[in-house]
C-alpha cells in the first residue's frame, strides 16, 4: 500500500539499500535469455494498456498532477506504450549483433546494471512505464525517483509492473520506486547508479549531468511551426490545434510559436480562430506577458491549465468553447519578448515573415532563447521547403504535416522511435541528438579478429596534395 511517509534513514544509506536491492535483481536477469525477456517486456506492456488500468492510471495521473486532462493521459498509455512495445518486440538485445566478416569486427551487447530513472510531473503515467521497458529489454534494473507531485502515480505504476514480474517468476526488484522522495534522495540516486536517464525540466538535467554518473538527459522544448505559402491551411489549421491542446500542452513538444507566410497570414490567422483559438488584441497580448513572465520568469501556475483558467489569471474573459489562445507576436529575448520562450501552455504566439529563409531565420532567433536542439515543423506541399527548414535549423527533429506533440515522440503515422525522452544534442546540453531509446540502455563490446594488412598509397590518400 502506498505510504506518503519519506524515509526515516540518511539519504546515502536510504539509497544505498535501494541500489544494494536493484543490483540483487540485474544480476538474476543478466542470465535471462532474449525469450525470457521479451516475454516480460510482452506482459507489462500487455498489462498496463489494459483498458481498467488505462482509465485507472490516467485518472490519478491527472488528480494528483493537476496538469493536463485525464483524456489525454490515457492516450498516451494507450498509444505510447503500444508503440514502444511494438518498436523492441522483436529486436535482439543480447549477445552478438553484428558480425562483419571484412573488417574482424564482432559486437556483443551488454546491460549496464542500474538504471536512476527521474520522472517529471508532466509526464508521470507514460514516462515509467517505458523506461521501464526499456530497462527490462535490455536486462537492466531500474530506480525510480519521481517528480514529488506526482510520486503516488509513479508508485502505483510500478507496483503495477512489479505484479508482472511477481507472476512470471522475476525479481520484482527490477523495478524499484522511491515512494516519497527527497531532493537529497534524487541526487544520491543519480550519485549511485550505474546511468541516469532524467526526463524533466533543465534543472534537474543539469543536476543529472553533474552527478558524476555517466547519463542521458534532455533539453527543453519551445517547438516552432512554419506555415508556407503552399500548405493546405484548413489541415494545417487542425493538426496545430491537435498538437496545441493535447494534454493542454504539458509536452516540451507542443507547437509553442507559429512562423506563418505573410501572403497566406490574412487568411490562416481566421482559420486557427475557426479551430477553437481566441485572438488577443494588443493589451491582451501584454497581459499575458506580464502575468506568465512576471520579472522574466515563467509563472508554473499556467503550465497545462485551460485556456479559460489562464485568462483569468490575466483578467481575460476568454469564451467557453475556445481551447487555445493566440497571440501575434514579434521579436525574441525574455526581457523584451517573453513569449517568444517555452510556454508549457496553450499560449501560441504567432510570427509573421515573407519568404522561407525569413521564416527560418525567425525559427533561430526563437531557438536561441530557448529550445535550440529540439525541433521545429513546417506544414508545406513543398519537399524542398521541408528540407530547406531541416538543412538551416539546428534542431534534432523536423515534423513535415503533423502534429508535434504526438510526432516527436513517435507516432503511428511516421518512423519516428516511440518515446517520452528527447535528446537535443550538443545544441541543447545534450549527449544524444535523437529519441532515447533500448540502445541508449546498453553497452557494447566490440571484439576485433586480425585481417589482411593494406597500407594504403599516399597518392590515393592525398590526391590533391603535392601538385
Amino acid at each position: 500500500m502506498y505510504s506518503p511517509e519519506y524515509s526515516p534513514l540518511p539519504a546515502k544509506e536510504y539509497v544505498a539499500g535501494l541500489i544494494e536491492r536493484s543490483r540483487a535483481a540485474q544480476k538474476v536477469i543478466a542470465e535471462y535469455t532474449q525469450e525470457q525477456v521479451d516475454l516480460l517486456c510482452e506482459a507489462m506492456a500487455y498489462e498496463i494498456t489494459r483498458e481498467e488500468n488505462v482509465q485507472r492510471l490516467g485518472k490519478l495521473a491527472a488528480e494528483e498532477s493537476k496538469l493536463g486532462n485525464y483524456e489525454s493521459k490515457c492516450g498516451k498509455l494507450r498509444k505510447k506504450i503500444r508503440g514502444v512495445w511494438r518498436d523492441i518486440q522483436h529486436v535482439q538485445s543480447m549477445g552478438i549483433i553484428e558480425t562483419d566478416t571484412e573488417k574482424g569486427i564482432v559486437k556483443f551487447v551488454k546491460p549496464v546494471g542500474v538504471i536512476g530513472g527521474i520522472v517529471p510531473c508532466t509526464n508521470p503515467e507514460a514516462t515509467p512505464v517505458i523506461k521501464s521497458l526499456n530497462a527490462i529489454k535490455t536486462r537492466n534494473s531500474i530506480i525510480f525517483s519521481p517528480h514529488p507531485r506526482t510520486k503516488q502515480t509513479n508508485y502505483e505504476i510500478c507496483e503495477c509492473l512489479r505484479g508482472v514480474l511477481k507472476r512470471y517468476g522475476a525479481p520484482e526488484d527490477l523495478i524499484i520506486s522511491i515512494p516519497s522522495p527527497r531532493m537529497e534522495d534524487s541526487t544520491e540516486l543519480m550519485a549511485q547508479c550505474d546511468l541516469v536517464m532524467a526526463t524533466g525540466g533543465g534543472g534537474l538535467v543539469k543536476a543529472a549531468y553533474s552527478s558524476g554518473t555517466p547519463a542521458y538527459g534532455v533539453g527543453a522544448g519551445n517547438a516552432v511551426v512554419c506555415v508556407d505559402d503552399t500548405a493546405d491551411l484548413d489541415k494545417a489549421a487542425e493538426l496545430i490545434r491537435i498538437s496545441k491542446i493535447f494534454d493542454w500542452a504539458t509536452s516540451c513538444s507542443s507547437d509553442n510559436s507559429l512562423v506563418v507566410q505573410s501572403d497566406i497570414y490574412d487568411e490562416f490567422l481566421p482559420k486557427l480562430v475557426k479551430e477553437g483559438g481566441y485572438l488577443c488584441t494588443a493589451e491582451e497580448t501584454k497581459a499575458l506577458e506580464a502575468m506568465m513572465f512576471p520579472g522574466g520568469k515563467f509563472n508554473t501556475k499556467v503550465s497545462a491549465q485551460t485556456a479559460q483558467t489562464i485568462g483569468e489569471m490575466a483578467g481575460i474573459k476568454i469564451p467557453e468553447d475556445r481551447t487555445f489562445i493566440i497571440c501575434e507576436y514579434d521579436g525574441f529575448g525574455l526581457a523584451e519578448h517573453p513569449l517568444s520562450n517555452e510556454k508549457l501552455s496553450v499560449v501560441l504566439a504567432v510570427y509573421k515573415r515573407d519568404t522561407l529563409d525569413e521564416m527560418i531565420e525567425c525559427v533561430n532567433n526563437i531557438h536561441e532563447v530557448c529550445g535550440k536542439g529540439h525541433s521545429c515543423g513546417i506544414h508545406t506541399t513543398s519537399r524542398e521547403n521541408a528540407l530547406k527548414l531541416a538543412e538551416k535549423t539546428f534542431t534534432s527533429r523536423v515534423m513535415v504535416n503533423q502534429a508535434t506533440s504526438q510526432a516527436n515522440s513517435g507516432n503511428w503515422n511516421n518512423g519516428m522511435p516511440f518515446t517520452l525522452s528527447l535528446g537535443c544534442g550538443t545544441w541543447g546540453g545534450n549527449s544524444a541528438s535523437e529519441n532515447i531509446t533500448y540502445k541508449h540502455f546498453l553497452n557494447t563490446t566490440w571484439v576485433s579478429f586480425p585481417i589482411e594488412e593494406v597500407v594504403p598509397d599516399d597518392k590515393d590518400l592525398f590526391p590533391h596534395m603535392g601538385k
